[in-house]
């Protein structure tokens, strides 16, 4: 029964948007996706739209202009007329004017003179029962002025033209007018011209910009279904550039780029992993076949004290792999940002070196440092890691002879070489960047000294996250030299 009850609110909480069950509420919300528009319709909407505002502008300029320009010649028609009349009124006499003298043809279409109180002087027929322009508007007129007014018995606007002039000693307004239902007519029909022609305009603007647009698109299309292969099939495989030298191509060769970098990276990451399985199963292997014979039969105490100091060993060796790999990761560059310092490189060097003496005293060689006492903007912290595993792998296979560790400063960059007098490095590892871990020469019959490799891939990240770079050479008097620059 409860569970019934519960599952009844649950729904109601589905139609009110929450619901309360043993004093717990359930809130159910909808989260609505914004709808996706494609780009080639934002783009056919964009071309579009933009007509629609250039047409738009077009058209309110011509119906503007058309409408200027016809006001414009009923204005010049107007002041022809209103010039007629005054000309014919320096010929009239005294006022009043009778029939006999109408300076104003009765057929006229719209004329009236005007005394000064705004009374008819002389009118043409259609418009002789009443003013045209009241008396507070007649006080306005000044010299030639122009109204546009609703003139009774006329079913549109009216275009009025007021001039003062002077009849029979007394002063007189002229007043001329025309209809405006021509021009309005015409604007009319400009205007329906217009706004068809604007969205038979537009309708073939979206067909072209459609058309256009996919076009345009069918190169990113196919850029993008050759990418979409490359990642399910071949990942060696690359886009196709297109030679039009456009931005299309630049795209296409940046993805590749990219592509390439990728693959590289992929590259590094599977010999890593390849390589630190490979060296990691010696040890453990060592390491298992020692535990597996002491426990196979009894064994004396020697034997188990020598089962164990080799597990022992093995399980440093480990410990030193795994420690090595955990720098290697940290020093990777981006991961960590560099913490510069300001330090003598004399003194930077001396406490490098300090840690080694030991381990040099018990293999009879000697570690000195030549380096002058200049300041220098390093990470100390990540510089004495590369620094460290140079010396560990020199005194690993110089035994009885020395170390040599150098510092200089040279303009922008500073220099540290760590020299040995052993027998140098393997052919192999100086014909190519240091890797994670060693390998043997192409032939087999070179091998790389165990852990060099990664040690010295150390100190190549390291270099790189300093902006700087490793040499591996073995000079002419012997032994094996490796140079650290980095930028000052």
């Amino acid at each position: 029964m409860r569970s019934r009850r519960c599952a009844g609110w649950a729904t109601g909480c589905a139609r009110h948007g929450s619901a309360r069950c043993t004093g717990t509420t359930v809130r159910i919300r909808t989260i609505g996706r914004r709808a996706k528009v494609p780009l080639r319709l934002r783009l056919t909407l964009a071309f579009a739209l933009s007509m629609a505002a250039v047409l738009a502008g077009l058209g309110g300029f011509l119906h503007a202009r058309l409408g200027a320009e016809l006001l414009r010649g009923i204005d010049l028609e107007l002041r022809s007329r209103a010039g007629v009349i005054a000309t014919a009124l320096d010929h009239a006499g005294p006022l009043p004017i009778d029939a006999g003298r109408n300076v104003i043809d009765p057929d006229e279409a719209f004329a009236q003179v005007l005394d000064s109180a705004g009374a008819i002087v002389d009118a043409s027929r259609s418009v002789r029962p009443r003013p045209l322009l009241p008396p507070a508007q007649l006080r306005k007129v000044a010299g030639p002025t122009f109204f546009t007014e609703r003139v009774p018995g006329v079913d549109d606007t009216a275009r009025l033209l007021a001039v003062p002039a002077t009849a029979g000693g007394h002063s007189v307004t002229i007043v001329v007018g025309a209809n405006l239902g021509d021009r309005n007519e015409a604007l009319g029909r400009l205007q329906i011209l217009l706004v068809t022609g604007t969205l038979a305009a537009l309708l073939l603007a979206s067909v072209i910009g459609w058309l256009v647009a996919g076009a345009a698109l069918r190169p990113v299309e196919r850029i993008r279904s050759e990418a979409a292969a490359i990642s399910r099939s071949s990942p060696e495989q690359r886009l196709t550039v297109p030679d039009t030298g456009d931005e299309l191509a630049r795209l296409a060769d940046t993805l590749n780029q990219l592509l390439s970098r990728q693959q590289e990276a992929l590259d590094r990451e599977q010999r890593f992993v390849d390589e630190a399985s490979h060296e990691l199963r010696t040890p453990l292997a060592i390491l298992k076949a020692e535990l597996d014979l002491a426990m196979s039969r009894p064994r004396s105490h020697a034997e188990l004290a020598a089962a164990v100091s080799t597990a022992a060993g093995e399980t440093d060796r480990l410990v030193t792999l795994a420690e090595r790999l955990l720098v290697l990761a940290r020093s990777r560059p981006g991961r960590h940002p560099l913490q510069r310092e300001t330090i003598s490189l004399r003194r930077f060097l001396d406490d490098s070196i300090t840690p080694f003496r030991s381990q040099a005293v018990a293999v009879s060689s000697v570690v000195t440092v030549d380096a002058p006492d200049e300041p220098v903007r390093i990470d100390p912290l990540r510089l004495r890691q590369a620094v460290h595993n140079l010396l560990d792998n020199a005194l690993r296979h110089c035994e009885g002879t020395s170390v040599v560790v150098t510092g200089r400063r040279d303009r922008d960059e500073v220099r540290i070489s760590v020299a040995d007098g052993g027998a140098g490095f393997p052919s192999a590892m100086l014909d190519r960047e240091p890797s994670a871990f060693g390998h043997p020469s192409v032939n087999g019959s070179d091998p790389l000294p165990h852990g060099a490799g990664l040690g010295l891939a150390i100190v190549r990240t390291v270099a790189e996250a300093h902006g700087g770079r490793v040499a591996v050479t073995n000079p002419p008097t012997g032994g094996a030299r490796v140079d650290l620059v980095i930028p000052a």
